[in-house]
């Protein structure tokens, strides 16, 4: 008998693998029985091999049985959720939490787990924290990102330091309303960790640990009950607790605790055109990095690049999610807390350090329609011109700057890896 007519008896596609059932092994035993029964009988070697093959060919057919069902019963495991109270300065307004999203200890504690392990990449190499270290401020350093498969992306990774006040969208370009949709995005996505929800889902599933810490986050009974949606909610209340410590230079200033240097607070003073009475010009920097999370919550053009037309935005930002030109080239303002430890700076990580950054802001833009107005308008007029900040001022901007490093807030043991 060919291979071909044993896979149509058998009813296997032309790539089975023969003899990968254990009855291979039995129809061995039978096989030399059989030779003995055939020679005892004297029936004619011909006959008797068709018999010989037809009880080998058959116990080939058998399969195995199918592998018991995932015993997931996760009922034995109490479901008593602890309300967790996120930590914030006290000059910190509350942090807002979806209704639908309470904040539990257990909820936090799957999150955290999801959030550094890599069983959420296609080949278990990379966790969101790859992208999101605390040493960086939960940025990565490097210009763009790089996902599994080495290839790199087109944006430098955002700090999530302060991430649960961002209420007007998220990412550079804003395609996403909240955490919970956020965290959804780099599993899928074929440059970051480049898997399917299904197969990560069907992990979680087959994991020791992962379905008793979803039942004990939100009281599911079996482990069929785990999907995308709880992960993408645990991984959100994790996120929601990355917020300053209040230990930064600049939050002990605020709370009347110590004095900036002198230098600092110029650069406090220009930082938030406070310092006209000092004979200091405005910097014009809180327009977009304002309110005590020092990020303006919303999104702009801030005139790193010079165009024609909307169209010639090589990132359209922003205009990439709403499809309106007028949107193109605008990105989200990060936060400046931390901005010491983040570099590099802007959507695409094209400076390395805070002086070139204020270089680029001391050029007062390029004019093009859509720019932020006071992109235009940095340092004392001259004519009706901005010549930006003298050489003196911009070191005071950036003594400033390193006021907001928030060292308390990146060595916080809540907030690390889990598994180291």
């Amino acid at each position: 008998m060919s291979a071909g007519q044993h896979h149509a008896l058998c009813g296997y596609s032309p790539n089975h693998q023969l003899n990968e059932s254990p009855a291979y092994e039995i129809a061995s035993l039978k096989l030399l029985k059989m030779k003995f029964l055939v020679y005892k009988a004297g029936i004619k070697p011909l006959i008797g091999i068709a018999m010989i093959s037809a009880v080998v060919v058959l116990a080939q057919c058998k399969k195995d049985p199918p592998p018991a069902p995932l015993v997931c019963d996760l009922t034995d495991i109490p479901y008593s959720p602890t309300p967790y109270t996120i930590k914030k300065p006290d000059h910190f307004p509350q942090v807002p939490v979806p209704a639908d999203n309470p904040m539990t200890a257990e909820g936090v504690e799957l999150g955290r787990r999801l959030f550094y392990d890599p069983i959420l990449s296609g080949d278990s190499t990379m966790s969101c924290s790859s992208c999101h270290l605390p040493q960086g401020s939960f940025t990565d350093n490097k210009a763009v990102s790089t996902g599994i498969d080495g290839i790199a992306g087109r944006r430098s990774s955002m700090s999530l330091l302060d991430i649960a006040y961002v209420t007007t969208r998220l990412f550079w370009d804003g395609r996403v309303k909240n955490l919970e949709e956020q965290a959804l995005k780099p599993v899928e996505d074929p440059i970051e960790l480049h898997t399917t929800w299904p197969e990560v889902v069907q992990k979680l599933k087959n994991h020791p640990d992962y379905p008793g810490y979803f039942r004990k986050a939100f009281g599911i009974n079996s482990c069929e009950e785990i999907t995308k949606e709880l992960a993408a909610k645990a991984i959100a209340q994790f996120e929601r607790i990355l917020i300053s410590s209040g230990m930064s230079k600049y939050d002990r200033f605020v709370k009347g605790e110590i004095d900036l240097e002198d230098e600092e607070l110029r650069g406090k003073l220009m930082y938030f055109d406070e310092g006209a009475q000092f004979q200091l010009p405005d910097a014009q920097c809180f327009h977009c990095h304002g309110s005590v999370t020092l990020t303006g919550n919303n999104f702009f053009n801030n005139g790193l690049d010079s165009v024609g037309s909307f169209n010639d935005f090589v990132d359209k930002g922003l205009g990439e999610f709403t499809g309106n030109p007028s949107d193109n080239g605008k990105f989200r303002a990060p936060t400046l807390r931390n901005i010491a430890m983040s570099a590099p700076y802007m959507h695409d990580g094209r400076f390395q350090t805070l002086e070139e950054v204020m270089a680029q802001y001391n050029d007062n833009g390029t004019g093009f329609v859509n720019e932020d107005p006071f992109v235009q308008q940095i340092g004392f007029p001259v004519q009706g011109h901005y010549p930006g900040l003298t050489p003196s001022q911009t070191a005071d901007i950036i003594a400033f700057l390193h006021t907001l490093t928030d060292t308390a807030f990146v060595n916080n043991p809540d907030v690390q890896n889990p598994f180291q």
